[in-house]
């Protein structure tokens, strides 16, 4: 069955996808600001001194870790209202949210300042960031392929999806922009914090989604169909079931099954962007390289992603969504193995090389997953369905990738790190596999649970 909803005009969704774009970049560049800080600075700046280097790096990595704990909750609470008052109004929350606790960051005084309640302060607006970028992913993908066409739903959704690579430069840039106008020591001591206080333009872009942009035809659909359902049923009618509990209740396969099919996409990642820089600083156990090397190899790589994920958006809306993915997964399995040997020879074109090889594997698994995700659920459901499944891969993955990497490569050597990535590769391979192909979905048809 197909309905008569129609996809926005060219330039309302032209300016839809650009402002999920802006939205998501500086939403993912505070996300992504925390993990280059937390590897480089939050180690030394918010825990004793005393503190072996190790340890202090393990810890400052396990708040880094906490942002991913939050985003399931994020994902349960901002999903409830996303399905329930609208796509535009709850980003517009997670969007606020995002840029004040980031902004509070770069005020946050230090260890040597306040003791203990330091990491407490970090731990807590940490927290409040995994919450913000808990609802924040659905909104803006929802905004966007529920505008779309749906034989352009996969490349409009890689304009949301874009907004991680872009939001990963320009928290490098930021960092390297700092540290190479300061000394070390101003750099350390307090020119951290300027990244951080510049999330505030986060705030503006929040005003402008709320005053500009309209809700999706499919939820504008949605609602008014619940509407004249109420009026119907009359005073004293039971009231509907949270959607949260009914996308679990019907479908936690689907739930699950997704969230599997993000493991691989977010291990990889973090690994490339954030334990990277651990490994290829190492004196000891590392080839010793520069902060500014690392990060301008992740940069580059990071340049790379965005087209590559466009194209593999677009190929999906063409030949299939499962297909580019179970290929992404495969490249990332295989090309674990290079990646740390490559490092390893602290030539700059090889690093750049073997960051870039990994960001392509995952990049052909992430641009067309906006689409993918959106395309498994009913309107009532979607923003909850897919941001379960996004946020619980999510804490799967990209939570704990990190600080098992450090954790298997300071014991058992860093192949076996290599080893991890080709094992979450696996499970998102399986999970794929066991999911419906989606391309062509009629989203706004009824769905067995409407």
């Amino acid at each position: 069955m197909t309905t008569s909803i129609p996809a926005a005009d060219p330039t309302s969704l032209r300016r839809v996808a650009m402002t999920a774009l802006a939205g998501a970049s500086i939403e993912w560049y505070d996300f992504f600001l925390y993990g280059t800080a937390a590897a480089l600075i939050f180690p030394t700046a918010f825990f004793p001194a005393d503190m072996p280097p190790l340890v202090a790096q393990i810890a400052s990595l396990s708040t880094f870790a906490v942002g991913f704990v939050a985003r399931p909750v994020g994902g349960i609470i901002f999903g409830h209202f996303g399905d329930r008052i609208g796509r535009k109004r709850t980003l517009v929350i997670a969007l606020m949210m995002m840029g004040i606790a980031s902004t509070l960051i770069g005020f946050l005084p230090t260890y040597g300042t306040v003791g203990v309640a330091a990491p407490v302060m970090l731990i807590l607006l940490r927290f409040t960031q995994g919450l913000a970028i808990g609802g924040q992913w659905g909104g803006a993908t929802l905004l966007v392929t529920e505008n779309a066409p749906p034989d352009r739903r996969g490349f409009y959704g890689a304009f949301s999806q874009a907004g991680a690579p872009v939001g990963m430069i320009l928290a490098n840039l930021a960092f390297l922009g700092v540290s190479g106008f300061l000394p070390d020591e101003s750099f350390k001591a307090w020119g951290w914090r300027l990244p951080f206080i510049a999330s505030a333009v986060l705030i503006a872009i929040s005003a402008y989604v709320q005053l500009k942009l309209e809700d999706t035809p499919a939820f504008k659909a949605l609602e008014a169909a619940r509407k004249a359902k109420e009026l119907a049923a009359g005073p004293g009618a039971k009231a509907p079931r949270s959607p949260i509990l009914e996308v679990l209740a019907r479908h936690p396969d689907r739930v699950a099954l997704a969230a599997g099919a993000f493991l691989c996409i977010q291990v990889f990642f973090y690994i490339l962007v954030v334990f990277t820089i651990t490994f290829g600083t190492n004196k000891d156990l590392g080839p010793g390289l520069t902060r500014n090397t690392v990060l301008s190899a992740v940069l580059i790589g990071s340049m790379i992603q965005i087209p590559i994920q466009f194209w593999a958006s677009s190929f999906s809306d063409r030949h299939g969504r499962r297909g580019i993915f179970i290929t992404g997964a495969v490249i990332s399995a295989i090309w674990s193995f290079a990646l740390f040997p490559l490092i390893a020879t602290g030539s700059f074109p090889l690093i750049v090389l073997g960051i870039t090889g990994g960001l392509i594997g995952v990049a052909l698994q992430y641009g067309p997953q906006a689409a993918f995700f959106t395309e498994l659920f009913s309107t009532k459901v979607r923003y909850s369905g897919a941001s379960l499944g996004y946020q619980f891969g999510a804490i799967l993955g990209g939570a704990l990738a990190p600080i098992v990497a450090v954790a298997l490569w300071k014991n058992y050597g860093i192949v076996w790190v290599s080893v991890y990535i080709a094992g979450s590769a696996l499970l998102t391979i399986i999970s794929v596999v066991l999911l419906l192909e989606t391309r062509g979905a009629d989203i706004h048809a009824p769905h067995e649970d409407d």
